[in-house]
């Protein structure tokens, strides 16, 4: 079963019981706009109860404001009654829930216009109560009703602002702004998980360098990631960076950015330079060029507070600040020894840092060298010599002689060294290697040493 398939049961079974049901928000504006809605939410006078009893397995997702969740196999929508919402003293959840009688009184209470047209699922006539149809012609992106009201009952609306208008390239409307402006410091009492989230949509829905060019000038950026607003007017070398400062040079990179490309390849590329504005030094202090010496140790711990303060799971950050860390190495990829090189590239999601490399290079000097040369390589270098099979074990180690002790660990990454490097290609060459590098001592030596002891 499709989502609208689901969407339209569900709202036929509704109205064949009395009840009005429509379909509403997000996925009428993409239907509208000719895009394929992620999700299908339906609004209905039927109470959560009533909701119920026709789908007693549904699941009560937020009964206390009148939403019950509709599953059927993988695909879900979210059914939900008409109500007015009454005071926002968390600046999030209403203190009061009234049901409401009419889809009219229903749609005052939600965001923007664009995001409060209901449709009727069998013969798509649009009711349309806030003029949303005349802003999606327009591109035009307005809070319903009152602005200031709209974002002290969600600050996260604020944010929700930028990324639709970013998202759909329409124009945030000059009261919905000037609000946006106004409460810019409340965003602050949002929860970290919900701006993180709020964000990584921001990077990864295609529109992302927009979507940062509004979150400055909205004034949120240096409230919720200062760190990136300090990268403004941070100038670097023309020679490598003919585009500007550092702030230019992310925007451009965030620009080449796909649509749904991976949460950690967009914050890695937001942050790959955060380190540049700390260590910033410039010609005249270094007596030829500016210089930013240190700036990926530097980078990494700033981001790793950033993903921190964002509650970012331990994998994501990992990897996020991988492609941080390493995104400088490229430049010495034609010069690495083999060995070097084969690990460079077994790193993990390397196709990340690839494509970061690729972003960095089309966004200041546009010199693909080391991308081809690393393309190249790991188009034409089987799995097998990448990733080769060990040569010897820890047993083999320690059935030629040698003690346990940090000696197996050792003889083990020297022999691989080897390995990679194309040195030694057998576990014959491997033993005989170890026994010539890591001389065993001698049964003689072994026994004055024990009497010694005993003495």
């Amino acid at each position: 079963m499709q989502p609208r398939e689901l969407a339209n049961l569900i709202c036929d079974t509704l109205q064949n019981a009395g009840f009005q049901a429509f379909l509403v928000g997000g996925c009428v504006r993409d239907i509208l706009l000719q895009r394929e809605p992620a999700d299908y939410d339906v609004a209905t006078s039927a109470t959560p109860n009533q909701v119920l009893s026709l789908y007693p397995d549904g699941i009560t997702v937020g009964a206390q404001f009148g939403v019950i969740l509709v599953q059927r196999d993988s695909v879900k929508v979210e059914v939900a009654t008409f109500r007015s919402d009454i005071g926002y003293s968390d600046g999030r959840h209403p203190d009061q829930v009234t049901y409401a009688s009419s889809p009219q009184e229903d749609v005052k209470r939600r965001d923007f216009t664009i995001n409060g047209l209901l449709m009727r699922h069998d013969t798509g006539e649009v009711l349309d109560f806030v003029d949303g149809q005349a802003d999606l012609g327009s591109g035009m992106l307005r809070a319903i009703g009152e602005p200031d009201l709209r974002f002290a009952e969600d600050r996260l609306r604020m944010l929700r602002a930028v990324r639709f208008a970013a998202r759909f390239g329409y124009e945030i409307e000059r009261h919905t702004f000037l609000a946006i402006r106004k409460h810019a410091r409340e965003i602050g009492q949002v929860s970290a998980e919900r701006i993180r989230d709020e964000l990584t949509k921001l990077l990864t829905e295609g529109a992302a360098r927009t979507g940062f060019e509004l979150l400055d000038q909205c004034w949120l950026l240096p409230i919720i990631l200062p760190e990136i607003a300090a990268m403004k007017g941070v100038q670097q070398p023309p020679q490598y960076h003919p585009e500007g400062d550092v702030w230019t040079h992310t925007l451009m990179m965030l620009e080449g950015l796909p649509v749904q490309t991976s949460a950690t390849l967009a914050w890695g590329v937001l942050l790959h330079d955060v380190g540049k504005p700390a260590t910033f030094r410039s010609a005249a202090q270094t007596g030829d060029r500016i210089r930013f010496d240190g700036h990926v140790q530097v980078g990494m711990a700033i981001g790793r507070r950033i993903l921190g303060r964002l509650r970012f799971s331990n994998d994501d950050t990992d990897q996020i600040l991988s492609l941080v860390e390493h995104h400088m190495r490229f430049k010495d990829v034609e010069r690495m020894r083999p060995a070097t090189l084969k690990r460079f590239v077994r790193l993990p999601r390397f196709d990340e840092h690839l494509a970061l490399h690729r972003l960095d290079c089309l966004s200041s000097n546009r010199h693909l060298e080391a991308y081809n040369f690393v393309t190249e390589f790991i188009k034409n270098t089987p799995s097998e010599v990448v990733r080769p099979a060990k040569l010897i074990t820890g047993d083999d180690v320690l059935s030629v002689g040698y003690d346990p002790g940090p000696i197996v660990g050792k003889i083990l990454a020297e022999v691989e060294e080897a390995q990679l490097n194309g040195e030694l290609n057998s576990r014959e060459e491997a033993i005989s290697f170890t026994k010539r590098k890591f001389r065993l001592k001698s049964a003689e030596t072994k026994k004055s040493k024990h009497r010694t002891i005993e003495a």
